[in-house]
């Protein structure tokens, strides 16, 4: 059986491992996001207002505005190219006074691991929300 240090030391190096490939893996999505927003920009498709869903159900305003990504609204890209998890908690007030979700890392596969809702991968997601926005 391993000691306690080196089986404390293996979890540590599974948990550096785990970051450098979510790391790896926002590098490589970041550019297909960039790409997105100045496609978008070039094609004259307007950001709209995001809001933000609460673990509750209910939507809620956000301050920012971006292209959602897909049909929950859940997910959506800012105008700097951020990548948001639209899904949040909030307090009672949220309803009134909103919240400010922050940018999360982006990822390569969209509902990876998921059994319901939307999956696939980024770039399919992408090429849907610029056909979708230039239908309106």
């Amino acid at each position: 059986m391993a000691e306690p240090s080196q089986r404390h030391a293996d979890a540590q190096r599974r948990l550096e491992l785990a970051a450098a490939a979510a790391n790896a893996e926002a590098a490589a999505a970041q550019p297909q996001l960039d790409a997105f927003v100045a496609q978008a920009r070039a094609r004259g498709l307007a950001p709209e207002p995001l809001q933000a869903t609460l673990l509750s159900g209910r939507r809620v305003k956000t301050p920012l505005s971006g292209w959602y990504l897909n049909a929950a609204r859940t997910i959506a890209v800012g105008t700097g190219a951020e990548f948001y998890n639209l899904v949040t908690s909030g307090s009672a007030l949220a309803r009134f006074t909103g919240v400010t979700p922050q940018p999360a890392r982006p990822v390569l596969e969209i509902g990876r691991g998921g059994r319901d809702g939307e999956t696939g991968p980024l770039a399919d997601f992408l090429a849907r929300a610029l056909e979708n926005y230039a239908a309106r």
